[in-house]
């Protein structure tokens, strides 16, 4: 996803309240509908991702297959692309870091992926 400063980012936001973590996924807002069907880690942000939060944030990757849809504009994205492993874009790295997509690259190559978790 292509975020307002121009940098992109791997899908993602904040869970609504009352609302559990899959029920979160498939209302992603960039307009596609999908299927949860892994997840890849969960990780402690603080530990991946700078700058550090003055509260403590748990990021939990899923990897998704799109169903159907079509990209929305909306008030925090302006584009949505898909890029080869070896061919990022410049990252919104307080979001995800090049080590943080290589990881899910290589969680949907492989047959048998373990979660990873701090």
């Amino acid at each position: 996803m292509k975020e307002n400063d121009g940098k992109w980012s791997l899908p993602g936001g904040w869970c609504d309240v009352n609302i559990s973590v899959g029920e979160n996924v498939v209302k992603e807002e960039a307009g596609f509908d999908i299927i949860p069907e892994k997840i890849i880690a969960i990780q402690d942000r603080a530990k991946h991702n700078l700058p550090v939060y003055a509260y403590g944030v748990c990021k939990i990757f899923i990897q998704c297959s799109v169903i159907k849809g079509e990209f929305k504009k909306n008030i925090e994205t302006t584009n949505c692309s898909y890029f080869s492993e070896n061919n990022l874009p410049t990252l919104a790295l307080e979001k995800n870091n090049e080590e943080q997509i290589k990881m899910c690259f290589a969680a949907y190559r492989a047959k048998n992926w373990t979660t990873l978790f701090d």
